[in-house]
């Protein structure tokens, strides 16, 4: 199977409609629901205030810069925190059903000034759904401040796990190893080796190894380990009978 190459650019998507959803104060977690289509894509943006991006089904990736870019896998037990202020982009590797958290800065831990990756904890998936369901509508505002009031509490204290990846910068990173990572990235499983990856960027081995080093701060070869892990990490999800555990919902009276 041909190894994929280099590509100039991808369909972008712009974050349109997100005016309605910006949190405040008086409302510090605003919840937003979007089916999106495989392969999907919104253009690196930023924003004021503080983002939980989570799937209920589906897969998706997060690039975050802070400053360092890293990519992330999203698989639905799983959620990543970006800080305000973050720029950061989205691609959709399989169909989601995807909930956006968008949480005012006000409201954030002093702890969670980065990105990482959280477990979503059974509780903190009710919460959202609750929100996601009754969050426009129909909630008092006691009873909306006590939900938010809950759900980051419920971030704050999640679980957090490496399963990031480093990238070459968008705008200041070399190209030839940025394109050379996304294109690992397109086919984690494809054993080619570093000279092979190198040739199709038209850069030697030598130089793409040296790029490795000084841009990512690792060998080539310890980046595709870690990128392994995820893989594997991501195989042990999907392998996962995807069973629900009893709704938290009903033992806190939502």
């Amino acid at each position: 199977m041909p190894r994929p190459t280099a590509r100039t650019s991808t369909p972008l998507r712009s974050v349109d409609g997100v005016d309605a959803f910006t949190p405040s104060p008086a409302r510090p977690v605003r919840v937003r629901s979007r089916s999106m289509a495989a392969d999907t894509h919104f253009q690196p943006h930023r924003h004021p205030w503080a983002q939980l991006a989570y799937c209920t089904s589906g897969i998706v990736q997060v690039t975050a810069a802070t400053p360092d870019e890293v990519t992330y896998i999203v698989p639905p037990s799983r959620a990543v925190w970006i800080a305000p202020g973050a720029l950061h982009a989205i691609n959709v590797l399989e169909a989601a059903e995807f909930r956006t958290l968008y949480i005012h800065a006000q409201a954030t831990s002093a702890r969670w000034l980065g990105c990482s990756v959280i477990v979503v904890s059974p509780l903190m998936r009710e919460m959202v759904h609750f929100l996601d369901m009754h969050g426009g509508s129909g909630l008092s505002p006691t009873r909306e401040a006590m939900l938010s009031g809950l759900l980051i509490d419920e971030i704050a204290g999640a679980d957090t796990q490496p399963l990031g990846v480093p990238m070459p910068h968008a705008n200041n990173g070399d190209k030839r190893l940025r394109a050379l990572c996304e294109a690992v990235l397109r086919a984690p499983s494809e054993r080619a080796t570093l000279a092979e990856w190198a040739e199709d960027t038209g850069a030697s081995e030598r130089t793409m190894a040296r790029l490795f080093r000084d841009e990512l701060g690792t060998s080539y070869q310890q980046w595709r380990q870690r990128l392994r892990q995820r893989q594997r990490f991501l195989g042990d999800v999907q392998g996962c009978d995807g069973a629900v555990t009893e709704l938290f919902s009903e033992q806190i009276g939502l």
